[in-house]
């Protein structure tokens, strides 16, 4: 009796397509707490021995008043170092998705492969779109190749009614997006938060200076001037740290969300043409 086996032949096949697949090459840092970690011991570092650094005051005591910038900046006290890890953060972070975003829009124009496709679409030159896919890379063409793919399928298949593998289309669409949008958000939700938390913790630091500075003023005597402008400068430096860390973080978070948003709008754009060429070619 003839031993039949194709069911692992059929197996390595699909292993194969699946494997073929997986074009989509978008990279990030996974765990940003690594890099909170890494940025708080640089700031730690930065503030005690360069800021710090007695050279930065009068007698080079720190306990001085400060010759220069990096001297008022370390009088600012111990909430400067937890803003400059906020603000090392958003930096870091923002590269980040610098990197990973453009290795998501793919080695070329992201509007030019759209349009390619389309028109590779138009001329039910389905294989000529997905080699430009191989090429193009990122996270549209990676939504596009899958696509394609039960396009394919779909083409050669004679069960399904027509308004089912329509619905398969639309589906695996929705999946392969479904797929690649972790990627190209990840860590900006870090971001985010760190739009109102810079902004807080600068605010707290700026209270506590101010109470020093008063409490130098309600000083028995005449105020000490020194402790008057050490709380002045805690309370200004606190200040500005605080609206860079902010600021910076929202015009990070906002530019980012509007590529992701191109990039969405671009799979949508092309998911909608390859379900209406199958609609339109296929009886």
């Amino acid at each position: 009796m003839e031993s039949q086996n194709p069911k692992p032949q059929a197996t390595t096949t699909a292993a194969k397509v699946k494997k073929e697949e997986k074009i989509s090459n978008v990279r990030g840092i996974r765990n940003a707490f690594i890099v909170i970690i890494a940025c708080a011991a640089a700031a730690v570092c930065i503030f005690l021995f360069a800021m710090g650094a007695p050279s930065n005051f009068e007698g080079s005591d720190p306990a001085g008043h400060p010759l220069n910038l990096a001297g008022t900046v370390y009088k600012g006290g111990f909430i400067v170092p937890i803003l400059m890890t906020l603000l090392l953060t958003v930096i870091v972070l923002s590269i980040e998705r610098w990197i990973a975003l453009s290795s998501a829009s793919g080695k070329g124009n992201t509007t030019k492969f759209v349009a390619d496709i389309k028109a590779d679409l138009a001329a039910n030159k389905i294989d000529a779109a997905m080699e430009r896919c191989r090429k193009q890379k990122g996270s549209v063409a990676s939504v596009v190749y899958n696509t394609l793919v039960k396009y394919k399928e779909m083409d050669a298949n004679t069960v399904l009614s027509k308004e089912q593998k329509l619905t398969t289309l639309r589906n695996e669409v929705e999946e392969a997006t479904a797929l690649e949008m972790p990627s190209l958000s990840q860590n900006l939700p870090i971001v985010a938060t760190l739009t109102t938390l810079g902004t807080l913790v600068g605010l707290l630091g700026t209270v506590m200076g101010m109470i020093k500075s008063f409490q130098a003023l309600a000083s028995s005597g005449s105020p000490d001037s020194t402790e008057l402008s050490t709380g002045i400068s805690e309370a200004l430096v606190n200040t500005a740290f605080g609206i860079a860390t902010g600021a910076f973080a929202v015009i990070s978070y906002n530019f980012f969300t509007n590529k992701i948003d191109n990039l969405t709008y671009a799979i949508d754009e092309i998911g909608f043409s390859i379900v209406a060429t199958f609609a339109a070619t296929h009886k």
